[in-house]
């Protein structure tokens, strides 16, 4: 007998703790405070999310890893951070748009700039089993990477300060 396999679909994500090689370590620290600053101000004022050389840090070694490791190209779409106050459960979360395929993302990345007791719910189908999920940590200096199709949600679940997250959208193959 003669049984082959085809893998024709696949959800997978991606995730871990945020870390430099040891040779980069000294120079290319990623300042979480400098980046819970860009959040904050941002979202309090209402402007755009600033470009800065910590962000960057973080996005080219997020790309390079998933090129080199799982030979994912990914180039950037949008990028912004999210306030969670205390006990804040987010409304799901979906950057999938099926009305305009082209221009969405194919890729979300979530960042843990400043967390405590975040969980994030990732919804997926299985074939017929539809309405899946998967509960994940989001820790401080730690990412998920999940395909766009995978509406989500992230739940605080401490009562004391606000959770900072740094989101990405990518395109990639």
């Amino acid at each position: 007998m003669d049984l082959r396999k085809k893998v024709l679909s696949e959800t997978a994500l991606f995730y871990g703790h945020f870390k430099m090689p040891k040779a980069y370590e000294k120079d290319w620290y990623i300042d979480r405070d400098t980046l819970a600053a860009d959040i904050l101000v941002s979202e309090t004022q209402g402007t755009p999310f600033p470009y800065s050389k910590v962000w960057d840090m973080l996005n080219t070694y997020i790309r390079e890893h998933m090129q080199r490791y799982h030979e994912i190209s990914l180039s950037n779409i949008k990028f912004w951070g999210n306030i969670y106050k205390p006990n804040e459960i987010s409304k799901p979360k979906l950057h999938l748009n099926y009305a305009n395929l082209d221009n969405s993302p194919d890729w979300v990345s979530l960042y843990g700039v400043k967390v405590e007791e975040c969980m994030i719910r990732l919804y997926y189908d299985d074939n017929k089993r539809k309405g899946l999920y998967w509960e994940i940590p989001l820790k401080n200096n730690e990412f998920i990477i999940f395909p766009s199709t995978c509406m989500y949600y992230l739940t605080n679940h401490q009562k004391e300060s606000l959770n900072l997250v740094q989101t990405t959208t990518y395109e990639g193959t």
